[in-house]
């Protein structure tokens, strides 16, 4: 047996918590830092049509974040909640129903410019930054940015909360005006095309009853997590378990889904 092995197996399923490390994620996905970087949007594997991935994710309820199943074009016992509650004339029910109604998160595959060697990562952004690259798009004089032979490298420019004055970088872009290859080696090309990261496997996948329990136990927590949050009454914890809408018992619940 290898102890030294076996020492560094378990500090590493220790440092993931249930989920990535701050290191793997680092290798999967890329994040702007302050300052200027020069990236190359790349073609997708899963779509040679559309470098833009779209992804829906449940953000807050039970403090998790939750792929959407509508990703996987199945049904989502969250959607199918917020889309009863619309149906009232409830003005919190409206309110709740937007708080947990999926958002969409958008992923490109990139190369950054002097990190060659890392690969093609996942570069993740919200709707303000997609409709600008989508913009560029557009624009007859540009082109298609991602095109292996003739597309175009792009800088990003990010400011941090001293500039944006809130707790959030920002960042901006600017394509290049002239256009050049992806790569010189047509064999590293081809590399980067077919090995890219898939972020739906990225994240855990809840099941439909799995997510139908913790969605129950978020509206209504039981005794014991009320009197752990009275034990220890943190601001996350509280609005962690703070209950959304009280009133209905399990069968209740389960009647507002569609069949």
């Amino acid at each position: 047996m290898d102890l030294n092995a076996i020492r560094n197996r378990l500090q590493s399923l220790q440092n993931k918590k249930g989920g990535a490390s701050k290191e793997d994620r680092s290798k999967t996905f890329w994040k702007p830092a302050v300052g200027k970087q020069v990236i190359r949007i790349v073609p997708s594997r899963f779509n040679k049509q559309n470098p833009f991935r779209e992804v829906m994710f449940h953000y807050g309820v039970g403090n998790k974040t939750m792929l959407a199943l509508t990703n996987f074009n199945e049904k989502d016992p969250i959607v199918e909640f917020a889309a009863q509650l619309k149906k009232t004339s409830d003005k919190e029910n409206w309110t709740l129903a937007k708080k947990i109604s999926p958002k969409m998160r958008i992923f490109a595959p990139v190369i950054v410019r002097g990190e060659e060697d890392k690969g093609v990562r996942l570069w993740e952004f919200g709707r303000e930054m997609y409709l600008e690259l989508l913009g560029i798009a557009e624009d007859e004089d540009i082109g298609d940015y991602t095109d292996v032979m003739d597309g175009r490298d792009m800088t990003i420019d990010t400011v941090g909360p001293d500039v944006t004055g809130t707790k959030y970088n920002k960042s901006s872009v600017r394509i290049k005006p002239k256009t050049s290859a992806l790569s010189d080696d047509n064999e590293q090309i081809k590399a980067w095309i077919s090995e890219q990261p898939d972020v739906l496997t990225h994240y855990k996948k809840y099941e439909f009853e799995e997510m139908k329990t913790i969605l129950m136990e978020w509206l209504e927590p039981s005794a014991e997590t009320e009197e752990a949050a009275e034990a220890d009454p943190t601001p996350a914890v509280v609005e962690a378990i703070v209950p959304k809408k009280k009133g209905f018992d399990e069968e209740e619940f389960d009647s507002l889904f569609n069949d």
